[in-house]
């Protein structure tokens, strides 16, 4: 028996909402554990008001001072963790999994850093989930698969407050709410602005439903590019805290995105969601039933999954995985989903 446990995931939005049936199971394993949770300070604030996480600790990477550096590796030594599972396990997070000093420190084979654990995870190398990866660091514990829907537990006073802010951008929220994601960190990762834009006219003139597209940080343009449809009926979210996101997605009927973060959050709060991939396995990034309303749109061609950042094919080959994702495609299941 554990009475304190330390699960780590330090990085990245999507990554950190797919261990949420990881802490679950964890939970039901053992009812009676404390349980914390280290990660990005941006990331994890999707854990708060999670029932099955005793203490969420943020990990601030804007601060690279020696003193916060050194602040958090104290707090991890003086957790008094018997427990650690790092999920992640790079450099820095197999360093704070080390300075627990848990008795049990589960982490991934890594040449070198493999060493500050006490139980070494090998992968099989098969396809599989990203949730079925993780669940691979419980095994060790004698615990076996069992949740695999992820959660985001949004309050409702949180809801009120998206409703609120809808409305003051001047979102009709009586009507159907479809949210659009149009961007994403890797270029190849992004389905081409034109089907964007037919896609947002399909829906104008064929449907009754309002739309918001939510940005990232570098998609000024592209905003204003898909807001020249229709300016009374699009409107563009302001960059938001990823919470923020989370509770304005939760009050939309669906939501079509790229493969990014905010894809696994509108699964996460229960937004029927289309994902839109190209370079990556829909088979690891979109583990998500069919039966709620999630379809990923995908489709395979002789390179793919390339898993490259940049499309490396030229002329009318150029990103041809997602040209072949077609606007009346995606128009079709959304409508169905409405």
């Amino acid at each position: 028996m554990y009475n304190r446990i330390l699960l780590t995931r330090m990085k990245y939005i999507g990554d950190v909402v797919l261990t949420t049936p990881i802490i679950r199971t964890l939970r039901e394993a053992f009812p009676k554990a404390y349980i914390a949770y280290l990660g990005d300070a941006k990331a994890v604030s999707l854990l708060e008001h999670n029932p099955n996480i005793n203490e969420i600790i943020p990990f601030d990477f804007s601060k690279d001072s020696a003193i916060y550096q050194l602040k958090m590796y104290y707090k991890m030594y003086t957790g008094n963790f018997d427990l650690t599972i790092d999920l992640y396990s790079n450099p820095r997070s197999a360093l704070m999994t080390f300075a627990t000093r848990a008795k049990v420190r589960i982490g991934g084979d890594s040449r070198g850093r493999g060493k500050l654990y006490t139980i070494k995870i090998s992968d099989d190398g098969s396809l599989k989930s990203a949730i079925d990866y993780h669940y691979q660091s419980l095994k060790p514990l004698g615990i076996e698969p069992k949740h695999y829907k992820t959660d985001i537990f949004i309050t409702e006073s949180e809801k009120t407050d998206a409703s609120l802010r809808l409305q003051a951008l001047g979102v009709d929220t009586t009507k159907n709410i479809i949210a659009i994601h149009p961007g994403a960190t890797w270029p190849n990762k992004i389905w081409l602005k034109e089907q964007f834009s037919g896609l947002i006219k399909r829906l104008i003139t064929e449907t009754d439903c309002e739309i918001i597209l939510s940005p990232g940080p570098k998609d000024g343009s592209l905003m204003e590019y898909l807001l020249q449809v229709d300016r009374s009926r699009v409107h563009t979210l302001p960059l938001l805290p990823v919470r923020t996101l989370a509770s304005i997605l939760s009050q939309c009927k669906v939501f079509v995105s790229n493969d990014c973060g905010p894809m696994h959050i509108g699964v996460a709060v229960g937004t029927k969601t289309i994902g839109i991939f190209g370079p990556e396995p829909i088979e690891i990034w979109f583990p998500y039933n069919r039966n709620e309303g999630h379809l990923p749109m995908f489709k395979k061609i002789e390179c793919s999954p390339c898993r490259t950042t940049s499309c490396f094919r030229r002329g009318n080959e150029y990103l041809e995985c997602m040209r072949l994702i077609t606007v009346e495609e995606v128009f079709n299941a959304v409508k169905e989903r409405m």
